[in-house]
């Protein structure tokens, strides 16, 4: 299967997804851009394609199209006329409201508007099939079936009217007038004769005059909203009630209808003609394009479509037996509706801001203070050892051991007389001795016998035997005089004594 057939099984499989129910209610089965309104009790029929007739063998657009000139249209429009300049309240009604001849009159012109465009829809087709001989690429161009028709009693024959057509500009977008004027200097189409020319304007007037005649009645219903549908009419506005009640056939059938298919009410057909139907958004019919939903941030105007939809029905039925009829049901709803718009739009609550949890740990097996940090000092690195790990810049070391193990003293003996000075004793560093230590280390160093060689190094040839020349052999004390030189500094020098007051003498 080659790449082109998937792409067509695709578009096709596209198509065909309104028969499965992903396009219910009108969404898929017309061609003039708005929903198929054949039926009107909740449930909406689509029109198959197989089922449409070929046109262009017709003589005159009135011999298919007859809505126009039957009595029945032209007696509506008539009594509208007379109605529309009068200003009616409630309490002009007596008796249920469905005896009022205006209100019959109402239900009247909503249905009418449902056969309006059916023919439109009709009158679209002919026109479609007559000026495919002319421009047959016009109909996937122009989707929407009034700018089609618009466009074809703008162009006619004269297909180079598409430049610089100010006329056509208020139809179409600029991206449209300019993809339509390329494909016209391309086609294929042949001229029209003038009885052609005849039929196709015909037609288009027939259309242009039906759409004027339903946009009246749209306005009428409208003046007449607050009248019949009051508690609508607060909700949406009495524009969108007119349009979903005439579109519905009635505000008796549209309160039968459910909250889902009343949202769909005037949705658009979504177009695979080739080009993006980004424009066209799928189930979205006229509640979504009403005030009360578009004034709402994009990302919630489907949700909000939902329940401005499902309260429209409570409105509806509420309308359809005649309670309320101040309204105040309809601005409960709405206020309802306002509430909930401004819960969804409130800011997130501000996350507070929680202190982290103390942390898991063991406990230590050294414990630290002032002791474990003078402990630390003692044990760290001397003043001799930094020298020696210091290197001089750019200068060649000597090997310590001449032995290339790249071992050096660094900037030891390197400064001064060349001799490593005696490092300084840090006082808050140095290690301290308790008294009692100071006065055991004191006893053991004080000598009253012989002296151990071992304890005090001295050398071993040393003898309490002296040879004097007038006694000969004489045995002698050698430590005496140390013993007496320790006393007297045991005395003076004591690392236990302290300080004697002295008196002093008086001077003659």
């Amino acid at each position: 299967m080659s790449l082109a057939d998937e792409l067509l099984a695709d578009l096709e499989e596209a198509g065909d997804e309104g028969d499965d129910g992903l396009y219910p209610e009108g969404e898929e089965g017309d061609s003039d851009g708005e929903a198929v309104h054949g039926r009107t009790d909740g449930c909406l029929e689509d029109i198959p394609e197989e089922m449409e007739v070929d046109y262009s063998k017709a003589e005159s657009v009135a011999s298919i199209a007859k809505l126009r000139n039957s009595k029945q249209f032209s007696e509506i429009m008539d009594k509208i006329s007379g109605y529309i300049g009068k200003q009616r309240k409630n309490s002009d009604v007596s008796g249920p409201v469905e005896a009022d001849p205006e209100y019959r009159l109402i239900v009247a012109a909503n249905n009418l508007t449902v056969e309006i465009d059916n023919e439109l829809n009709i009158i679209h087709k002919f026109t479609r099939d007559k000026y495919s001989k002319r421009f047959p690429e016009l109909e996937s161009l122009v989707p929407d079936s009034l700018d089609y028709i618009r466009t074809v009693k703008e162009l006619g024959n004269n297909l180079e009217k598409c430049k610089n057509n100010e006329t056509l500009q208020q139809i179409l977008t600029n991206a449209t007038i300019m993809v339509v004027s390329v494909t016209a200097s391309t086609t294929q189409g042949s001229l029209l004769s003038d009885d052609e020319l005849k039929q196709l304007e015909e037609a288009c007037d027939m259309a242009l005059e039906l759409n004027q005649s339903k946009h009246k009645i749209y306005e009428y219903v409208e003046s007449r909203m607050s009248f019949i549908a009051p508690n609508l009419s607060i909700i949406v506005g009495a524009s969108t009630a007119a349009k979903i009640m005439g579109i519905a056939g009635g505000l008796t059938n549209l309160s039968k209808m459910p909250a889902c298919n009343l949202m769909l009410l005037g949705a658009q057909r979504r177009t695979l003609s080739g080009f993006s139907s980004t424009s066209l958004l799928p189930h979205t019919g006229f509640i979504y394009h009403c005030d009360v939903v578009q004034s709402l941030p994009p990302d919630l105007r489907r949700k909000a479509a939902r329940l401005v939809a499902a309260k429209c029905t409570l409105a509806a039925r509420v309308d359809s037996f005649h309670e309320s009829s101040d309204g105040k049901v309809g601005y409960d709803l709405k206020e309802e509706i306002e509430r909930k718009f401004d819960k969804w739009q409130e800011p997130p609550p501000v996350k507070q801001v929680k202190p982290l949890p103390a942390p898991l740990d063991g406990q230590r097996k050294k414990r630290g203070g002032r002791r474990y940090r003078k402990m630390k000092e003692r044990l760290g690195l001397t003043e001799i050892r930094k020298h020696a790990n210091r290197m001089t810049f750019a200068e060649i070391e000597d090997d310590a051991y001449q032995e290339d193990l790249g071992f050096s003293l660094g900037q030891l003996g390197k400064s001064g007389s060349g001799r490593v000075r005696q490092a300084q004793v840090n006082e808050a560093t140095k290690a301290r001795i308790s008294k009692s230590l100071q006065r055991t280390l004191q006893k053991q160093s004080m000598t009253y016998g012989g002296k151990s060689t071992v304890r005090d190094r001295s050398s071993g040839t040393s003898s309490s035997v002296a040879f004097t020349p007038l006694q000969g052999l004489e045995i002698v004390n050698p430590q005496a005089a140390e013993k007496k030189v320790a006393e007297a500094n045991q005395k003076y020098f004591s690392n236990m004594a302290e300080f004697l007051k002295v008196k002093k003498e008086d001077k003659a």
